[in-house]
């Protein structure tokens, strides 16, 4: 790109810049310097491929979606959390919103996670283990109580059974009195990447991109703020994934529910700004960096080339980012402080729109009031002492960043590329439904695992505490131990509730539903009206097994 025209795009985000909001803040360093709000080359100077870098606000999107960066607003400090039951985890939500938490992200125990009730046999010693136990909309409102969902963003990191657990969501807003029309928050809702790597499925993938394509276009319709996908690259990462394999196996799903809302006959530009993502922050700062830097480029040229889309929103790929449990350690657990710390700033530099810190103990439990505290404060002291908030992708321009960024962004689609081959017909879609049939993404990402441990067990890779500085003066930490009387309680809870409710109203109201599911009509009003009359979400998803089956993962060697 020559001078000139770098000029005329440096004025295009002056423009853009003059027009925004800013906070009402310092900007300066912590000597008193000045910064300016973004630095790019100096005038006069041709920058061959500075079109691939730009400015901030302005396609591709490499250095963030706004031109004022944080300086316009802060990431969204969102911790994850959820433990025991809904009445706990309220008082835990309570603390974190308290002590300046921006939203919430709720964290359901596994019962939940696969649509089975807290007495189902199955659910036997996992109630409230790792996330709240949620049966129905009654919990939901004990969940939320003295919490207005119209002045709080909420995540839902549920994906199976994520329409049912809404519809209670949208019955806790409703019996608050809200128009939920306002509503804001996330829904995961993201059923390739169960597949893929975290396993928490119900139904055979058509029957879940059925529930996913009727929650877009409820969504769409009635709830126009909030997002019913958060396309998740998180749980790919975690099972083991290079960086390219998450970004490119994440933003591939994107493109999917892409396909899927297209397929629906719904307009790309309304329905795309209702997609988010979720990704890892790993250890590899510079690399961690480079692939949301990346991640931002990848997909705004493809819905603007490949989808379509022409609004300036529908561009935008916006992204909450988790610190890597995977990178935790038992070992020396204090040390967990300084790696999500690093993850967290990589997230950070790399453009986040919101962010969760994992706790020091989370390898040995859930987090204590203590622990779950200090990850909030790591966020804080990011956010108000360090100054990365002051200049919007400070990196940019960096030979090394902008090289890693070009590297992983040519490695993701080396992989798009293989993930069509393998489709029926040309779609990305259909490449992903063949690659999760054939285990070709589990196969990919167990290779990288083990070619990962190798490294480690050759001492190529370091671990401190576990592969070597292994001496310590730490003691053992006490832990977070759920009790066994908030099964019991649950248990409970669940009977009474049960035997307090119009039986013929919950029966009459789950065979609608199923009517419909029979049907190509939009599923979520007869669900929602199931969760009014408190069904359960055994029971709904029950009635779905019941009529779609369920699926099986092929037995591979």
């Amino acid at each position: 790109m020559n001078a000139e025209e770098i000029a005329a795009g440096r004025a295009r985000w002056q423009a853009r810049y003059d027009a925004a909001r800013k906070r009402d803040a310092d900007f300066t360093t912590l000597s008193g310097m000045a910064v300016d709000p973004v630095y790019g080359p100096p005038p006069g100077v041709d920058v061959p491929g500075f079109d691939r870098i730009g400015w901030p606000g302005e396609y591709p999107y490499t250095r963030g979606l706004y031109p004022t960066g944080y300086r316009g607003r802060t990431w969204t400090i969102r911790q994850f959390a959820g433990f025991g039951s809904a009445r706990q985890t309220n008082e835990r939500y309570k603390m974190i919103l308290g002590a300046g938490g921006g939203g919430l992200s709720v964290a359901f125990d596994m019962p939940t996670l696969m649509g089975r009730d807290s007495d189902d046999p199955q659910a036997l010693g996992e109630v409230g283990h790792c996330g709240v136990a949620i049966d129905s909309a009654a919990d939901m409102d004990v969940l939320f109580d003295g919490i207005d969902l119209t002045a709080t963003t909420t995540s839902m990191t549920i994906s199976g059974p994520a329409v049912p657990v809404f519809c209670m969501y949208l019955v806790a807003a409703e019996r608050q009195g809200a128009d939920l029309s306002t509503l804001d928050g996330t829904l995961q809702t993201d059923i390739f990447k169960e597949y893929i790597a975290q396993k928490e499925w119900l139904f055979e993938p058509e029957p879940h991109l059925r529930l996913i394509g009727d929650l877009m276009e409820y969504c769409a319709h009635n709830i126009p703020r909030y997002k019913p996908l958060s396309v998740s690259g998180y749980h790919i990462r975690e099972a083991g994934s290079t960086a390219a394999q998450e970004l490119a196996y994440t933003l591939a799903d994107g493109f999917g529910y892409v396909e899927l809302g297209l397929s629906r006959g719904l307009d790309v530009n309304l329905f795309a700004p209702g997609l988010s993502f979720f990704f890892d922050a790993h250890l590899d700062f510079f690399e961690e960096i480079a692939k949301f830097r990346a991640a931002r480029r990848i997909w705004a040229r493809w819905l603007r080339d490949v989808y379509g889309a022409t609004d300036e929103r529908a561009l935008w790929l916006r992204f909450h980012t988790q610190t890597a449990g995977v990178s935790l350690t038992a070992q020396q657990p204090v040390n967990n402080v300084v790696r999500t710390a690093v993850e967290a700033l990589a997230a950070v530099l790399g453009g986040t729109n919101s962010l969760h810190t994992n706790a020091l103990d989370e390898t040995l439990a859930l987090p204590t009031d203590e622990s779950a505290e200090i990850a909030l404060r790591t966020q804080q002291v990011l956010m108000d002492e360090t100054g990365v908030t002051n200049v919007a992708d400070p990196l940019g321009g960096s030979w090394y960043v902008e090289a890693l960024t070009d590297r992983i962004e040519a490695e993701a689609e080396e992989i798009f590329t293989k993930i069509k081959a393998m489709g029926s017909d040309g779609t990305i879609t259909s490449g992903i439904l063949r690659g999760i049939e054939d285990g070709w993404f589990t196969g990919q990402i167990a290779e990288a695992a083990f070619v990962y441990q190798q490294a480690l067990e050759k001492g190529l890779k370091h671990v401190v505490g576990v592969t070597g500085h292994t001496g310590t003066v730490s003691r053992p930490l006490e832990i977070l131990r759920v009790s066994h009387e908030v099964e019991v309680e649950q248990r409970k809870l669940l009977g009474d509730r049960r035997a307090a409710r119009d039986k013929a109203a919950v029966d009459a109201a789950l065979s609608r539903m199923v009517d419909v599911a029979r049907t190509d009509g939009n599923i979520v009003p007869a669900m929602l009206d199931a969760a009014r009359v408190e069904a359960t979400l055994g029971e709904i998803c029950d009635a779905l097994r019941a009529e779609w089956g369920v699926y099986r993962e092929p037995a591979r060697f």
